[in-house]
């Protein structure tokens, strides 16, 4: 009878369960996360195109619409349908899932775009920024944590959050960048130390978030750790690099499948060392990134260049719209949901924005100590790019995936609270959105206070004799209309009147080049622009001798190396591309007597300061 009592309870568990799994399906139908998707790429599109010409940030604006969604879903109590259901499903997406979606290819797509010489000149900077200034911005948060807030959290708990804020998501700045347009010297030290920030700031955190889990380490144990993930990220991102680049020397004029290439290897590389080796994949999809743009950019010719130029920013497009929205919903999910924050803690909003004061203040005192060796190396750094270096220290996605980790462990770890995983998402959230809204927002203003929007002298020249010599033409083309028969008598001068264009050929405008400049006594910042203009067309003339077979691809990495130096010392020296080929060519002893005074100069100049 008991046996029989059994088998009809587990019937009338698979009943019922069967009964009810219609509804559970109808309320979370895993399709309506394509709802979702469709739904951000509209509103994207939208918030692009009407913000076209104005100055407000585009992630700033999905940010904005991220939380609306949001607020807007939690406030009508889930009463908006299957959208609504779209919604919750991506807020409560695994943290770990939204990294390994999104970050391999926007880490790619950045990475892959910096210039390599570039990165050479600015590595030191990065570095220094990047691993001592994690580490003083991760003390300096964890202390204030620790001495001034009121929760009673040990240091390590403490530290974790401080290396958690600590993490400039480069996805945010680099996004920004590319919306003020920024220099590009500036834009490649901001990006270059987010990059790696990033990387650094999260193998910090998992180091803390260890030993809050219960995990005891030492001086030499924690060394040992740091560098293990950090070199171990760099190989595999290296190894990976070598193998897919020896395999793209095997495709032959088919750039679909070296496109998918790229972007395959990038998922895999970050699988591979996150989850794989355990060390940073952030790091490893970096090194990736950066190993093709030193060689394998030669790889793609002609239209199959710009077919991947294209294909990763419309990826980065699509990603970026997708996860700064996706961050609203998440942050006014966390907030809204987290009342009891508010009652056991009321002054949680108060103790927010003296964190972001801290934030700010950490971020100074980062790049105030490292100033110093900031102006010293690279292309140095003048008090208003410090500035904009210490501005531009945005979070994004990235903190708040760290922190979702750190709210799903504490719903089930004794080390942990429930209420601590609660305030990491609140105050990373909330950290989260006021550097996007109010450092995000008001950065373009900096930079127009601070006069780093204007163009130079040399652009302004170059620019308003552009504009007097299209007139000039625009007028004669004109003027030929009178001589047409067909068009018969037509009053002219009344017509000219009507386009503005025409007349505006008033003051006098003199060629860029021009001048007044008698004998040798070039005017410096034409003599730059004359040197930069002929590098760009021997630089130019290098694509077509690579397209055309005539030099081979690790040739054609060498060449143009040499003459992006070249550009960088333009304004300081005379052409001196030869430079960096002097040491890769070899003459024969036959060549060498007679033919040496056909050889540029010792001083590796093509030509001299006053012949340029």
């Amino acid at each position: 009878m008991g046996s029989v009592t059994e088998e009809e309870g587990v019937l009338l568990h698979r009943i019922s369960s069967s009964s009810s799994s219609p509804a559970s399906s109808d309320e979370w139908n895993p399709t309506d996360t394509v709802i979702f998707f469709g739904l951000s790429l509209g509103l994207g599109i939208a918030c692009r195109h009407v913000l076209r010409g104005t100055r407000v940030p585009y992630t700033v604006a999905l940010l904005v619409i991220g939380i609306a969604l949001g607020s807007l879903e939690y406030g009508t109590s889930h009463k908006l349908g299957r959208i609504g259901d779209g919604i919750r499903l991506w807020a409560h997406i695994d943290p770990d899932l939204l990294l390994a979606v999104f970050l391999p290819a926007l880490l790619f797509e950045s990475s892959f775009s910096m210039e390599v010489h570039q990165i050479k000149r600015c590595m030191a900077q990065m570095l220094l920024l990047a691993g001592p200034g994690v580490l003083i911005s991760t003390c300096c948060l964890g202390c204030a944590l620790k001495l001034i807030f009121p929760y009673n959290w040990s240091w390590t708990t403490s530290l974790l959050l401080g290396g958690l804020l600590s993490a400039t998501d480069p996805v945010a700045v680099v996004a920004l960048l590319k919306d003020l347009g920024a220099s590009k010297k500036l834009s490649t030290i901001i990006e270059g130390e987010s990059l790696m920030n990033d990387g650094t700031a999260i193998v910090v955190y998992q180091l803390f978030y260890r030993m809050v889990l219960g995990e005891s380490f030492n001086w030499v144990s924690i060394l040992k750790f740091l560098t293990q993930v950090s070199l171990g990220a760099v190989g595999i991102g290296v190894a990976f690099g070598i193998a897919s680049v020896l395999w793209l020397g095997f495709i032959f004029n088919d750039t679909v499948i070296e496109i998918a290439l790229t972007l395959a290897v990038s998922y895999i590389a970050y699988f591979t060392a996150q989850e794989g080796a355990g060390v940073s994949g952030v790091l490893a999809v970096m090194t990736l990134g950066m190993f093709y743009a030193a060689v394998a950019r030669t790889a793609f010719k002609g239209d199959g260049q710009q077919s991947l130029h294209h294909f990763w920013e419309m990826v980065a497009y699509m990603a970026n719209t997708l996860i700064f929205i996706l961050s609203g919903v998440v942050i006014a999910e966390g907030v809204l949901s987290s009342g009891n924050i508010f009652h056991n803690h009321g002054h949680a909003w108060g103790y927010l924005f003296l964190l972001y004061i801290f934030v700010q203040l950490s971020r100074f005192v980062v790049v105030g100590v490292s100033y110093p060796f900031l102006r010293y190396f690279g292309y140095g750094l003048d008090w208003k790019e410090a500035t904009i270096l210490i501005w531009s220290g945005l979070r994004g996605a990235v903190a708040l995936s760290l922190s979702l980790s750190v709210k799903r462990t504490s719903d089930s770890s004794m080390y942990i609270s429930s209420e601590t995983g609660t305030l990491f998402v609140f105050f990373t959230g909330g950290i989260v959105f006021l550097t996007l809204i109010v450092n995000g927002s008001t950065t373009q203003f900096i930079l127009h206070l601070l006069e780093m929007d204007r163009l130079s002298a040399t652009k302004k020249r170059i620019l308003n004799y552009t504009k007097y010599e299209m007139l000039k033409k625009a007028l004669e083309a004109f003027g030929d209309l009178g001589d047409d028969e067909e068009l018969g008598p037509v009053d002219w001068p009344t017509v000219k009147t009507y386009i503005a264009s025409l007349n505006n050929l008033e003051g006098s405008f003199e060629h860029p080049h021009s001048a007044s400049e008698a004998g040798n006594n070039l005017d410096p910042n034409n003599l730059k622009d004359i040197r930069i203009r002929l590098l760009n067309g021997v630089q130019a003339a290098y694509w077509g001798m690579l397209d055309e077979g005539r030099i081979m691809q690790t040739t054609a990495i060498i060449l143009m190396q040499s003459v992006d130096e070249a550009i960088d010392l333009a304004a300081h020296e005379c052409l001196c591309d030869w430079k960096g080929l002097q040491f890769q060519c070899s003459f024969s002893k036959l060549l060498q007597v007679p033919s040496s005074k056909h050889l540029p100069s010792e001083d590796g100049c093509l030509f001299h300061c006053g012949e340029a």
